[in-house]
């Protein structure tokens, strides 16, 4: 299953050159997972999960360039593999039938108390394996 995430296209995300610079993407890919994991959760009455992560590594494939402000776009996201204490997700920003960026993270769970990896819960593992597919 993928999740769907409109992420709002801000006006001050646009740069010198008249598009949406680099570094706005991982802002939509954050506030795409935040609304997965945080928000649609709380809305449908249930605690967020996820929280204790961190990214280890993201990589951004830029396909198209997004010119206008004050619109949104699509955040598509999907997990692409589960490891003991990692995962990995794609992103795709989208808008009417273009690509504007593919993002792959990958996202590790941390003990805060020591600051260090731990496994993966059974509580995450499963949410996680909803959104498992086969990347493209």
């Amino acid at each position: 299953m993928k999740y769907t995430h409109k992420a709002f296209v801000r006006w001050d995300d646009l740069d010198a050159f008249g598009h949406v610079n680099n570094a706005s993407y991982l802002i939509y890919m954050q506030e795409a997972k935040g609304d997965l994991t945080w928000y649609s959760r709380e809305r449908a009455g249930k605690k967020p999960i996820l929280y204790q992560m961190v990214v280890a590594r993201a990589e951004v494939d830029f396909k198209n360039a997004i010119f206008q402000g004050g619109t949104y776009v699509d955040v598509v996201l999907w997990v692409e593999s589960i490891g003991n204490s990692s995962f990995t997700m794609i992103y795709e920003v989208k808008g009417e039938d273009v690509l504007y960026a593919r993002i792959r993270t990958v996202q590790v769970a941390v003990d805060e108390s020591i600051a260090k990896s731990r496994p993966l819960n059974d509580e995450e593992r499963n949410f996680l394996l909803q959104y498992l597919e086969e990347s493209k």
